[in-house]
Order: structure tokens, then C-alpha cells, then sequence
């Protein structure tokens, strides 16, 4: 799994699964997209609009937890 971030265009990519070809993308609303690979299963789900979409409202920042092990991490979305 891989969260990316452009910052230029204020879009967020979450990618489930490794590079395929054919997705098929599902407009779910205004601002998110959902692909959806070959075989069923989700490829990737796209944030339009991500910093609001993502932000903390406390922070500002994308805070990314395991809950397992209870490491965190902050990314700030400016």
C-alpha cells in the first residue's frame, strides 16, 4: 500500500495493489474517485481536494498510525 501526496494539483493516491493495467475508476462524489483493477478488487482510491479531505483538524497534518505498534507519523499538507 502507498499514499502519495501532489501538493501542485491537491490530489491524494492510495494504491492497494502493485501497477496494473485496465482500471476502471467509479465516481463516488465530487471529490473521490475509487479504481477498480481487472479482477473486482479495489486498486486505488483518489482524493480530490486531499488536504481538507485529510488534514487533522487538531494539527493540520496527515497523522499516519500503526495501531499495532503504535508508531506515528505526521505529514504536513501544505
Amino acid at each position: 500500500m502507498k499514499l502519495t501526496y501532489d501538493p501542485r494539483h491537491n490530489i491524494a493516491y492510495l494504491r492497494l495493489q502493485d501497477k496494473t493495467t485496465g482500471v476502471e475508476t467509479i465516481h463516488v462524489g465530487e471529490s473521490l474517485n475509487i479504481d477498480i483493477a481487472p479482477d473486482g478488487t479495489v486498486y486505488g482510491i483518489e482524493l480530490l481536494n486531499a488536504n481538507e479531505q485529510l488534514r487533522g483538524r487538531e494539527t493540520g497534518k496527515l497523522i499516519v498510525e500503526n495501531v499495532a505498534t503504535g508508531a506515528c507519523a505526521e505529514v504536513d499538507l501544505k
